[in-house]
């Protein structure tokens, strides 16, 4: 349920950032990339490992049928989620000042920052009904709130920016100002609204998250109590308010440690590749231009202005990036509630069920997805962008998402480990491992975006290489702790072999189809990929009768395939 809210939640990002992209440009987006660098951390460390703390709390009473302490958890989580909200709040509005004129050296991103703190509260509030929906294996409301929240946003956000747009430009035309300021030319009139154009996507944003607060507030409302009367009176009594509390923060502490050192080297990790990338374009300008005169001629975009140019090609090229492990990261979290429970009651083989399921779903999603994508980054970039005024990026972003494409089956798995192992109570694995994986990452990227010559490209290595790090630190000790050995097997070697035949299918697909239209040449290869990639599967046995049931109807396609002997 949660996977496929995650890609309708994705493809609804993309119909908004897409357009919104080239509605704003790359500068407004770099713009918008910039202010998200801030609220990011700040959300998380606002919330720093209640939900984790709340889901598992919530799954394992229900367990052990103490449904008074689930009602209190959940009361007391909603109480905690309000107070860190308004906190986190005020936290980001602090630091929109001192992190725009002096970090960043951005001062026009502060605009988009204030737009965007509303956010943050709401969001804490929504995540207090969603960990407790999820600790009790309904994931319907945190389903469906993600696609109402997505939806929202779009609508909102594109609207507010075209219509502030819209507002400026005819004031420019009327009295050569923009809110004001004096512009001498068009592409000067466009570097004064961009930062306005961003802000007012955000400010929609901001708006959007309360439509999904006020989904899950009706449906707790709606839906009532969840036990019956003999079950709450036969049910041992709830702790207080306080113990529970107590119990809750320490739950959550150490998953709280190790998001505020994730976020915190996340947030410094931003900071380092947008200033090394300004000092880039400053000690050599002329190779910055020379490797993207034509791109930066094309887009009108001034000196000034370069950097945040390209680091809002990077943000564009995120959106793909984030697509897979965005999605995969809903089955770690899924996997909380059946490994806690079963971690509780020793329940072995559950685990060792579950951790195998989740880690080859993973990847029989990740490889054949990631690989077509690093393959077809170019065709699939200049279908989306090439029709718009953002049309000029598309040959600076394909190297960067060809480079992410392969590594997704790394990124991807990154989260279902890291959420598996805080539901066995080993919450210290991901604070060390990700304290490695930052480190080498803000090196990595302090030494190869600072290089003229390498820019903005040094960006996706510090990424793959700080996730390399933290997947096979926790890996190894999820299978030290739980003695869940992944079948090398099942899990990797059969998704990656059909993966990279259903890549070449696709590639020479693409090359054959070279006199048909774009979008089609695209389809094509994408829907023989598929077809190979499912029938290599099927003859090879590379899934399972478990994975099968996962999905809607798939009791019936793994009864029939179990006839033929076709199941692994």
């Amino acid at each position: 349920m949660l996977a496929v809210s995650a890609i309708l939640v994705k493809v609804i990002g993309l119909l908004y950032k897409i357009p919104l992209t080239a509605l704003i440009g790359e500068v407004g987006r770099g713009y918008f990339s910039a202010a998200y660098n801030l609220f990011t951390p700040v959300y998380a460390v606002s919330m720093a490992g209640l939900p984790i703390a709340v889901s598992g709390m919530v799954s394992r009473n229900m367990a052990l049928g103490r449904f008074k302490q689930v009602k209190k958890t959940f009361r007391v989580a909603l109480s905690m989620f309000a107070v860190t909200g308004i906190g986190g709040t005020a936290l980001l509005l602090l630091l929109a000042y001192p992190y725009s004129f002096w970090l960043i050296n951005s001062p026009e991103t502060f605009k988009c920052i204030i737009a965007i703190g509303p956010s943050v509260f709401f969001c804490c509030i929504m995540s207090a009904y969603r960990a407790y929906y999820e600790g009790l294996a309904n994931m319907v409301p945190t389903a469906v709130s993600q696609v109402i929240e997505a939806v929202a946003k779009m609508v909102l956000g594109l609207g507010f920016a075209y219509g502030v747009m819209k507002y400026a430009m005819n004031e420019y035309a009327a009295s050569g100002t923009v809110f004001g300021t004096a512009a001498e030319t068009s592409q000067q009139a466009q570097s004064l609204l961009y930062p306005w154009t961003a802000s007012a996507a955000i400010l929609g944003v901001s708006i959007g998250t309360v439509s999904g607060w006020l989904y899950m507030w009706i449906y707790k409302k709606v839906q009532g109590g969840i036990f019956t009367r003999t079950e709450l009176i036969n049910s041992p009594l709830a702790q207080k308010g306080r113990d529970t509390a107590r119990e809750m923060i320490a739950f959550s502490m150490p998953v709280m440690t190790g998001s505020i050192i994730l976020n915190i080297t996340s947030f410094l990790d931003n900071v380092a590749v947008q200033n090394r990338l300004g000092s880039a374009v400053m000690r050599d300008t002329a190779v910055i231009k020379e490797m993207y005169g034509a791109a930066l001629a094309a887009s009108g975009t001034l000196d000034k202005d370069i950097s945040v140019y390209l680091y809002g090609v990077y943000g564009a090229v995120m959106d793909f990036r984030s697509l897979v492990p965005t999605v995969t990261m809903t089955l770690g979290i899924s996997a909380i509630p059946v490994i806690s429970a079963a971690w509780a009651v020793n329940n072995r083989k559950a685990v060792q069920r579950t951790v195998n399921s989740v880690i080859r779903t993973v990847m029989l999603l990740a490889l054949p997805t990631g690989f077509a994508m690093a393959v077809l980054s170019e065709p699939l970039l200049s279908l989306i962008y090439g029709g718009t005024r953002t049309a000029n990026m598309v040959k600076i972003a394909a190297p960067m998402l060809t480079v992410y494409g392969f590594a997704t089956p790394v990124m991807a798995v990154s989260a279902p480990v890291t959420h598996m192992l805080q539901a066995v109570g080993r919450t210290d694995v991901p604070v060390k491992s990700l304290m490695m994986g930052a480190t080498a990452k803000i090196v990595a990227d302090y030494i190869l975006v600072g290089n003229p010559q390498i820019n903005i490209y040094g960006a996706p290595v510090g990424s793959i290489l700080n996730g390399v790090i933290v997947v096979f630190y926790e890996l190894a000790c999820l299978v030290a702790e739980t003695g869940a050995m992944p079948d090398f097997k099942s899990v990797f070697l059969k998704p990656f072999f059909c993966a990279c035949i259903s890549t070449l299918t696709a590639r020479l697909t693409f090359s054959f189809t070279a006199d048909l239209p774009s979008v089609i040449k695209l389809s094509l290869s994408l829907i023989a990929a598929a077809l190979v990639y499912i029938l290599l599967l099927v003859f090879t046995k590379g899934i399972s009768g478990e994975d099968l049931r996962m999905i809607p109807k798939g009791e019936k396609i793994a009864k029939r395939l179990e006839k033929f002997g076709l199941l692994g």
